[in-house]
């Protein structure tokens, strides 16, 4: 009989588990239990197999090693003899402890976070927030963050079991790179209600928040021969860093109490430029309006591209939000949005609305970078922001941010009376700069020694202005904000 079409024969299938790729082919002939209680010591020592990790029922792992169950069982029994793991009946046996890291496998370490010092000594890094995050405070500051403990968690769980149940299988495969109809058409309904912008769904592309629409968008330009972005000046640092990574050139235009100077922004080699006109990062200036008539003339003249970064607008306490430019502007103005500052910015969901001019390299540069955004999230947010509930987490921010805000302003003006404040009508940072000689990096470096973390205003700025610093209030409680406030004060007359 011919044997060459026959599968493989017992003796040739490879007795392996998929559970730390044991192979029983390794153990010793005779000491199959002694070679797998071993194997089972070293993954709890280099934590491959974590204190309150549970190992496979005896039965299946027997199986897949093709060996007796009673190997599978005398191996459990030598770990639970060792104190390594204990059975705990039908609910299989755990790991309980840790044997000694073998001398061969040294312990994991992790870098030690930056000093202070170290943190503002130099020009900032492309990793400077990252080090900055890392380094431990008391109190942090830091601007950009909303109150992640108001995150509506209850809502959200809700939100999600009700998508869950409603997904059809289909919905779990790949999907169209813009990102889920339901969470497009929800994001349109919400621009028109909340930003005065009329667009169709299908020209919304859903992003990895506003850091990736720089990305993306800065791979198109470069396609379509524009090699620089104009941005404000002071201008956020992390978004320079983006535009940089795409080797675009970002010259400074400087910000004024009406915002952009356009009349300058006329003298720069620059088809593009980067803006916050609803609330400008970091003065807090809104664009006023004989700038927007003379930008809209610079866009149209020129086939400029206007990027409008919305990172806040929603987050007005003294007056309304004035209507976003991309509602006026729309063959000229990408707009960018998130839910970095309403939600969370771990969801790193956000949308971008391009001209028709750069909305097809767009998609596909989004198509290649990761097929699009998760589905589940985005049908989350889109029944968060259909059901009303986007609007009530709005209306609870602004209570508790506007009481924050005016804690810092209050003892901003308690400890710190020389500070002028800018930026408090809106956002969730101010800015407050110095009429006074000394490095504001100092003053941050200082503060951060002291536990207390904020931003120095000059790491936002290209061009030299007055020391200063962006202070975040809407993370931190009263109490804190008023205790980090008090600090900086202690700081600043002793660095005077």
């Amino acid at each position: 009989m011919n044997r060459s079409n026959q599968g493989p024969t017992d003796q040739s299938i490879v007795a392996g588990s998929d559970f730390l790729q044991l192979n029983i082919r390794d153990a010793p002939v005779g000491r199959r239990s002694d070679w797998l209680a071993q194997q089972l010591r070293l993954a709890i020592a280099d934590r491959r197999l974590p204190i309150g990790s549970k190992l496979p029922a005896t039965r299946v792992l027997a199986g897949e090693l093709r060996v007796s169950r009673g190997v599978v069982t005398e191996a459990y029994q030598r770990l639970i003899e060792d104190g390594h793991a204990a059975g705990h009946g039908r609910n299989g046996t755990i790991v309980v402890a840790a044997p000694a890291m073998p001398p061969e496998v040294p312990p994991t370490r992790q870098a030690a976070p930056l000093s202070p010092g170290a943190l503002f000594a130099a020009v900032p890094g492309a990793d400077i927030f990252d080090s900055m995050r890392a380094v431990p405070a008391r109190i942090d500051l830091s601007p950009g963050t909303p109150d992640l403990a108001a995150f509506p968690r209850s809502a959200w769980l809700r939100a999600e079991r009700s998508a869950l149940a409603s997904l059809s299988a289909s919905d779990l495969g790949y999907g169209d790179p813009r990102g889920t109809p339901a969470l497009r058409h929800a994001i349109a309904n919400w621009l028109a209600r909340n930003r005065a912008i009329k667009i169709d769904p299908n020209d919304i592309l859903i992003v990895a928040g506003t850091a990736q629409t720089l990305s993306l968008l800065g791979q198109v330009l470069r396609e379509h021969g524009i090699s620089a972005v104009a941005v404000e000046d002071p201008g956020s640092l992390g978004a320079r860093q983006h535009l940089h990574n795409q080797r675009l050139d970002t010259p400074p235009v400087p910000v004024d109490s009406q915002g952009v100077r356009v009349d300058v922004l006329r003298d720069v080699v620059a088809r593009a430029v980067l803006l916050t006109p609803a609330h400008q990062f970091p003065t807090g200036v809104v664009l006023s309006g004989a700038r927007r008539r003379e930008l809209m003339s610079w866009a149209t003249e020129n086939d400029g591209l206007i990027i409008e970064d919305d990172y806040d607008a929603e987050h007005r306490y003294d007056r309304p939000p004035v209507p976003a430019l991309r509602s006026v502007l729309p063959d000229h103005v990408c707009y960018a949005g998130s839910v970095s500052k309403l939600l969370a910015p771990a969801l790193r969901i956000g949308w971008v609305l391009a001209p028709p001019k750069y909305r097809d390299a767009l998609v596909a540069a989004k198509r290649f970078a990761d097929l699009g955004n998760a589905a589940l999230p985005q049908q989350v947010l889109a029944q968060l922001m259909e059901s009303g509930e986007m609007e009530r987490q709005l209306r609870l921010l602004r209570t508790r941010h506007r009481r924050r805000r005016d804690t810092m302003v209050d003892a901003i003006r308690t400890h710190l009376p020389d500070a002028e404040v800018h930026g408090a009508a809106a956002g969730l940072h101010l800015m407050i700069t110095f009429d006074a000689e000394f490095a504001d990096t100092d003053l941050a470096a200082a503060a951060l020694a002291r536990g207390v973390k904020v931003q120095p205003l000059s790491w936002h700025s290209q061009d030299s202005l007055r020391p200063g610093l962006v202070l975040g209030y809407a993370a931190s409680a009263p109490a804190a904000i008023s205790e980090g406030v008090a600090v900086l004060g202690d700081v600043l007359r002793q660095l005077l």
